[in-house]
């Protein structure tokens, strides 16, 4: 059927954002409005007409609301084919009436989650009758017209008034795709969740899904199309972010933002003040100290080349003294917890430069899920949500690191769990000063690392290397000594790495000659 006449509707809804206005334009078309519970009181407080489900099922709500649209008077409306016979006869026999359309916004399980409710309250807040009905309605789409959100009022009312009364099928089949997916969305919420308070790590079905969030421009690269999804268990970040000024923020930006704030999320606020730059998804320059505006010096002075055009994450609110420096040079993103006034002012001045705030950093020892896609599959693991303040460190060599040496050997490890492997990172005085990422191997990664930082002491006019008197961490073992060599012949005098090679007695017997410390961690930070 092209066009679909609508003569009765059922509206059940949790969340009640332009009930009224909708309801009533219905009621202007001369369509019947059935309801439930909350729905209904809302709909007669406003002055509409408007049956109770209970008139058409021939029973009252039970249990606790529990049980109201499970009943053949519903789905049978909802199901029926009106061009076929015995559907038409079934429904004449058992008094059963057509439902036209359906109205149905599930109950707040997602937002119960996302407030941290118990387990009691995320089990009531399990919609049963809503995705019974809105599936029902979306299968039997020739003929019934089904609505999950809130946004689609306008559409439906401005499609009735073009059609005399009636939905097009286009409309119906667009709304009935949207209605399948809430209702996987809303299942993959609690499935989840379920799961994760079970402690089931590999659940024999896995369901991932997400709310739009915006369509994007386009993806990794101008061909590729694009869209930003939230998942109701997000933390605080990109997610939870409220943008400032700026233009849109593209696919890399929003990949690029989160990876920054994820690495200034480890460096507690209470204890120091932390600037993370990123470019392409890999810190360029990390540094904490006792202000955002030293802290983000230190991390400039990295590597002042990558920096330009990169994003800037920040642990506290950012002040007026730290946007200012930060203008001096190209920069597309910067996210913090919180912004000054006078800063918004400033960076105001940077129509293109994006501002996000977010009102809280992510826990970096949360629990969580990442996934990511395969050819004809999915790979989900938890969170890497180790944290260097929480290993034992073991000392391996003759010698121990000083008390700064070891601060550095944990800076350098909290930011070495941040860049692709292999990841080598040096650190002085609470700042990067080198870093290699994302080289095929190690001993690479930690020349590379070395090369940029004596790049950016010729930028800076010093004498000598900015990886000299530094340390070194690695996100996973040195299979051979190489590695550790060239930390070496960068002026390195100590090191942090997990450990667990086979050749460990080699390597630490290198160390031990050349007068360095090393700690293990036992606890790798590949990042793919």
């Amino acid at each position: 059927m092209t066009s679909s006449p609508i003569t009765r509707a059922l509206l059940s809804v949790s969340d009640k954002t332009g009930l009224i206005d909708f309801a009533r334009g219905l009621a202007e078309r001369g369509v019947a409005l059935v309801s439930t519970g909350g729905t209904r009181k809302a709909l007669v407080e406003a002055g509409l007409a408007v049956s109770d489900v209970s008139d058409l099922t021939g029973f009252p709500e039970m249990m606790d609301g529990r049980v109201k649209t499970l009943h053949p008077a519903v789905h049978g409306g909802l199901l029926a084919i009106r061009g076929n016979e015995a559907h038409r006869a079934a429904m004449a026999a058992h008094g059963i009436g057509p439902i036209d359309l359906l109205v149905v916004n599930l109950y707040p399980f997602e937002a119960t989650l996302a407030r941290g409710g118990s387990f009691e309250d995320l089990i009531e807040n399990i919609d049963i009758g809503g995705p019974a009905m809105i599936r029902a309605a979306a299968k039997n789409h020739d003929d019934v017209t089904v609505v999950v959100d809130v946004a689609d009022y306008d559409e439906v009312l401005a499609d009735l008034a073009e059609n005399g009364g009636a939905t097009t099928l286009g409309l119906r089949r667009r709304l009935a795709a949207k209605a399948y997916a809430r209702t996987a969305v809303y299942d993959a919420a609690i499935s989840n969740w379920f799961m994760a308070e079970l402690g089931e790590e590999a659940p024999t079905f896995r369901a991932v899904g997400g709310t739009l969030a915006e369509a994007l421009r386009y993806g990794e690269n101008p061909h590729q199309s694009a869209a930003f999804y939230t998942t109701p268990d997000r933390r605080s970040g990109v997610a939870t972010a409220r943008q400032l000024q700026g233009k849109a923020l593209s696919y890399n930006n929003l990949n690029d933002t989160d990876a920054a704030f994820e690495c200034v999320a480890e460096f507690d606020p209470a204890r120091s003040a932390a600037v993370v730059i990123v470019k392409h998804a890999n810190p360029c320059g990390v540094a904490e100290a006792p202000t955002l505006a030293e802290a983000y010096e230190k991390a400039l002075r990295c590597d002042p080349v990558s920096a330009f055009g990169g994003i800037i994450a920040v642990n506290r609110t950012l002040d007026a003294d730290t946007a200012r420096r930060i203008v001096e040079i190209f920069t597309e993103v910067i996210v913090a917890p919180a912004a000054s006034p006078e800063a918004i002012a400033i960076l105001s001045a940077k129509k293109n430069l994006r501002l996000l705030v977010t009102d809280g950093l992510p826990d970096p020892r949360a629990p969580g899920l990442t996934a990511k896609t395969l050819a004809g599959g999915l790979l989900v693991q938890s969170r890497d949500n180790a944290v260097v303040d929480d290993m034992t460190l073991k000392v391996v060599t003759r010698r121990a690191p000083t008390e700064q040496e070891m601060a550095d050997l944990r800076f350098a490890f909290r930011v070495a769990k941040h860049v692709k492997s292999n990841a080598i990172v040096y650190a002085k005085a609470g700042a990067s000063v080198g870093i290699g990422a994302g080289q095929m191997s190690r001993v690479d990664s930690a020349r590379i690392a070395a090369s940029k930082a004596e790049d950016a002491a010729r930028l800076a006019g010093l004498d000598e290397t900015l990886t000299k008197g530094s340390v070194v961490a690695s996100d996973a073992f040195f299979p051979f000594a190489d590695g550790l060599q060239a930390a070496v012949a960068a002026g390195a005098t100590a090191v942090i790495q997990p450990g667990g090679s086979q050749r460990d007695a080699e390597v630490i017997a290198a160390a031990d000659a050349a007068g360095l410390a090393m700690v293990f961690t036992g606890t790798r930070h590949f990042r793919h």
